[in-house]
């Protein structure tokens, strides 16, 4: 790995790493990994729905103790805190997911891995799941056109060691990415997508007059519900769904056997103008019952909005632009004080509330908030 620049002594928040992170990329490599779709209001209402929620503390009750730990999935986890799939993290920083992963393991956070990493899965796994006081190791997949390299890529995942797989659903096109487009950005020739490498794509089919190239051919390959029973039948690794804003598709997933679902509008970088996830969570909640652990991603920034996360029903929050924030500004050592900031304001706020334990979280959300 490479040598990682000191943090800057002004950098005391998640938004001071963007405002540094911004300063050390390019407009198009910026345009790439924040950019959202259309106009970017998903994106920016993400982050208001968060802040719009108000807590409702109690004071003098007991508090030592106290602590941040989940279960999920059958372990037990230091804090709530995962870290988002994200691509091509060597655009932000020469190390990308190598120094993602260190400074999750070194602080407990969970590391969802993409298909789309500019990084070896059997690496990052390698150096990750040694780590004594980890967090989980997710690997988050894409259903290729070719379902006989997408098996043998699970494979892949389950013998380097990662716990389970995250199956994104909400993403059978990509968004509307105006602000990429105008940027012209393309991948330089040193970063790829390596473990989809040796991947051909589905021949083109020949389309008559007035056929839609997007409808009668590139979504003709787009995965359906039977291809969770498939996956589910070609892994032991427990199957979470990643994408799910609807109720009924919340009750569907049930049904179709997942082990969880992620509240998620894909941090508004597919469908524009979708639901906000903070909207979006309580009704998935009351949709499963407790059936599977719910987790939620999108506009994530303060600890207080992993509060807020909890109490409305999620087990834990994928956190996703900050880590790169950090990345972009002082590598592993950027990525690691964005998720320590993250738990020390989730304890604070904990703390504030009146709150010992995350079990408490649904008491401190103010009733005509949510």
């Amino acid at each position: 790995m490479t040598s990682h620049p000191a943090l800057p002594p002004d950098v005391a928040t998640l938004a001071d790493h963007e405002r540094h992170a911004r300063r050390a990329l390019d407009d198009a490599t910026w345009a790439y990994l924040f950019g959202a779709a259309a106009d970017e209001l998903t994106f920016a209402r993400n982050i208001d729905a968060w802040r719009a929620l108000e807590l409702l503390p109690r004071v003098l009750k007991p508090l030592a103790g106290g602590h941040t730990r989940v279960d999920l999935l059958g372990r037990t986890l230091a804090h709530p805190i995962l870290v988002a799939p994200m691509a091509y993290q060597r655009l932000a920083h020469p190390d990308g997911e190598h120094a993602t992963a260190l400074a999750c393991a070194a602080l407990g956070a969970g590391l969802v891995f993409s298909t789309q990493a500019s990084a070896p899965l059997d690496e990052i796994a390698a150096a990750f799941l040694p780590e004594p006081g980890r967090g989980p190791l997710w690997f988050q997949l894409y259903l290729q056109a070719d379902r006989g390299f997408t098996a043998d890529l699970v494979r892949r995942a389950e013998t380097a060691g990662f716990e389970a797989l995250v199956f994104t659903v909400d993403a059978p096109v990509q968004g509307a990415r105006d602000s990429e487009r105008r940027s012209g950005f393309r991948l330089p020739a040193n970063v790829s997508a390596v473990n989809l490498a040796g991947l051909r794509p589905p021949p083109a089919r020949a389309l008559a007059a007035g056929q839609s190239p997007l409808f009668d051919d590139l979504l003709t390959h787009a995965p359906g519900w039977d291809d969770v029973a498939w996956l589910r039948s070609i892994t032991r690794l427990p199957v979470l769904l990643k994408g799910i804003l609807h109720p009924g598709d919340a009750r569907q997933a049930v049904a179709a056997g997942a082990s969880g679902l992620i509240v998620s509008n894909h941090g508004g970088r597919t469908l524009d103008t979708a639901v906000t996830t903070a909207g979006a969570l309580p009704r998935i909640a009351q949709a499963v019952q407790g059936d599977l652990p719910l987790l939620v991603d999108g506009g994530i920034r303060r600890g207080t909005d992993v509060l807020k996360a909890v109490g409305l029903g999620a087990s834990a929050v994928l956190v996703g632009r900050p880590v790169l924030h950090g990345l972009a500004t002082a590598g592993a050592t950027g990525v690691a004080h964005v998720l320590r900031l993250l738990r020390d304001e989730l304890e604070i706020a904990m703390a504030l509330t009146g709150c010992r334990t995350l079990a408490e979280a649904f008491t401190v959300l103010a009733p005509s908030t949510h």
